[in-house]
């Protein structure tokens, strides 16, 4: 939801076509513990901190981390915001509470191998495996910080807000103007005006200036070098002592990087994650988790969009969208298949096939071979159209299982929502 509304605030005149495509991008997101510590290496400043992952870890870092402190802030770690507003589904109010170091064991133990919801995370929440404990910082001044990629000036975008503390979608409504947004050429980088600019905007009360444009430029540095989509800082801050601090750390990576960015890419927390994505990212399958009852499996990101809207057109609702791309194997059908049938939620399957590299007869194959693997319990609906579409068909039939076949795509939907209803 912040990524969606900060591409919005960076770019608000996309064209007719930029409106109707609705890609997905695929980016790694990293816990809040993380991204500060990745930040502290290219110099930002961030409260000193610790994850701790059970409530003895947490009685050993008061010990030997916080010794001589009295509060300490605690912060669930789960890969959604809107965390301080939360609740625990055991009924404890807030992902985020300053506490007194007495206390924090007892807070911990409360937190800890328990599910918070909240606004981002769905009904059903996220685990929280990890809390971060913080320093308390005397915080006299909360504003807005983000560096995110912008199509219209296809490049770097520093946006800033002398307000923060709450989420960017208030901010944009109630604050239009005081959001400044800062371009960067991508080839010359951030000059020292580019990050005055970005100070003027923040506009700190008593934070050192020079020391401010230091601290903005480390951050683009960091963005750059490690090949952000996002990074957000919410908020960042001044203390009393006139520091400007990251109190907040939003990371996202390019997945395209991932291979030159092994490092940061470790730091992968597929516990936080789709079951059913992890799954099919193993597979080298094109998955996207969806809440409706018609599992897709089809070749082609254009056509499975297209699916997915003609099965919403005829009354139904897809579960996923699945592609398997041109030259998908026989052991790649059976793992997608694998992946819709273990959910739930899907009443049936549509497979469909343009063929094209794809061939239809390996699609078919691949059909036959997971029903055999797996326990089908929902109906299948197979279009089959395209290089070697006749081999697949006669497999198809001649393998004895009760699949619905369709001649065309609007075929195949309205079957498909006949079948499940």
């Amino acid at each position: 939801m912040v990524r969606g509304l900060l591409k919005n605030i960076a770019s608000r005149s996309l064209s007719v076509a930029g409106k109707w495509q609705h890609h997905q991008l695929r980016r790694l997101n990293i816990h809040e513990y993380q991204g500060a510590e990745l930040m502290s290496k290219y110099g930002v400043n961030v409260p000193k901190g610790i994850a701790v992952s059970s409530v003895e870890e947490a009685k050993n870092a008061i010990n030997q981390v916080f010794p001589n402190e009295n509060e300490l802030v605690i912060k669930s770690q789960i890969l959604a915001g809107g965390r301080g507003l939360g609740t625990f589904k055991s009924g404890l109010k807030g992902g985020v509470h300053i506490v007194k170091t007495d206390q924090i064991e007892d807070i911990a133990g409360k937190m800890l191998g328990q599910i918070l919801v909240t606004k981002q995370t769905g009904p059903q929440g996220k685990l929280v495996s990890k809390v971060y404990l913080c320093q308390k910082l005397s915080l006299v001044n909360e504003m807005y910080f983000a560096i995110t990629l912008d199509r219209k000036t296809a490049g770097p975008l520093i946006i800033a807000c002398s307000k923060g503390g709450t989420s960017i979608e208030d901010l944009a409504e109630k604050f239009p103007d005081m959001i400044i947004k800062v371009p960067i050429d991508v080839f010359k980088g951030i000059t020292d005006e580019d990050a005055a600019k970005v100070v003027d905007g923040l506009a700190p009360k008593g934070a050192d200036r020079n020391q401010s444009i230091e601290q903005v430029k480390s951050l683009y540095k960091l963005f750059r070098d490690s090949d952000c989509t996002l990074l957000e800082i919410n908020p960042i801050a001044e203390t009393a002592d006139n520091q400007l601090v990251a109190a907040d750390a939003k990371l996202n990576f390019d997945d395209n990087a991932a291979y030159r960015q092994k490092e940061i890419f470790a730091l992968r927390d597929t516990t936080q994650e789709d079951p059913r994505e992890v799954a099919a990212a193993k597979a080298d399958l094109n998955y996207i988790g969806l809440d409706g009852e018609i599992g897709c499996m089809v070749n082609g990101a254009g056509l499975a969009m297209a699916t997915m809207d003609i099965i919403k057109l005829h009354g139904g609702t897809p579960a996923n969208f699945l592609d398997v791309g041109g030259n998908a194997s026989e052991g790649q059908v059976v793992e997608a298949f694998k992946i819709l049938t273990a959910d739930d939620k899907v009443k049936a399957i549509l497979v469909n096939i343009f063929g094209g590299i794809m061939k239809c007869d390996v699609i078919a194959s691949g059909i036959v071979n997971a029903a055999k693997q797996v326990d089908l319990k929902v109906p299948v609906v197979v279009r089959l159209e395209g290089t070697n579409v006749d081999q697949g068909k006669r497999i198809l039939k001649e393998s004895g299982l009760a699949l619905i076949t369709a001649e065309d795509l609007d075929d195949a939907a309205q079957k498909a929502v006949k079948a499940y209803k």
